[in-house]
């Protein structure tokens, strides 16, 4: 790699905590990685909009309920702990349940419109893990 230091780029990514722990745990580390770059958390209407996105690409709307549950799940102390929450990849893995869980939902049914076929309800957000 110190051949060819020029042609590389290498980002690590996660926990400010974790990993100022893990540059530490080698002493020539810290010296290979010398810029880093703290993000904010996106706030709830910017994880909202996330939210909203990752439907649309696929064709799905969030009904006014789901939204409302959404960010009540956002507001919980369940829902956003420090040590666990990430950000906008937590809002991919609660759409992505819920379209798991919305597409069993309607497999039960036998007459399936297309506002069904695209609505995610509260019911199928996932439960808020904790």
């Amino acid at each position: 790699m110190e051949d060819h230091k020029d042609e590389l780029v290498l980002i690590l990514a996660g926990y400010q905590q974790e990993m100022r722990d893990f540059l530490q745990t080698n002493p020539g580390l810290k010296s290979r990685f010398p810029i880093h770059i703290d993000f904010p958390d996106y706030s709830h209407d910017e994880l909202m909009q996330i939210a909203e996105q990752l439907c649309s690409k696929r064709q799905y709307q969030l009904a006014p309920m789901t939204k409302t549950a959404l960010l009540k799940m956002l507001n919980s102390p369940r829902g956003k702990t420090d040590d666990v929450f990430g950000n906008a990849r937590t809002i991919r893995n609660i759409i992505e349940k819920a379209l798991r869980r919305q597409a069993v939902r309607l497999i039960a049914k036998t007459n399936i419109t297309r506002e069904e076929l695209i609505l995610i309800e509260p019911g199928d957000l996932p439960e808020v893990e904790g």
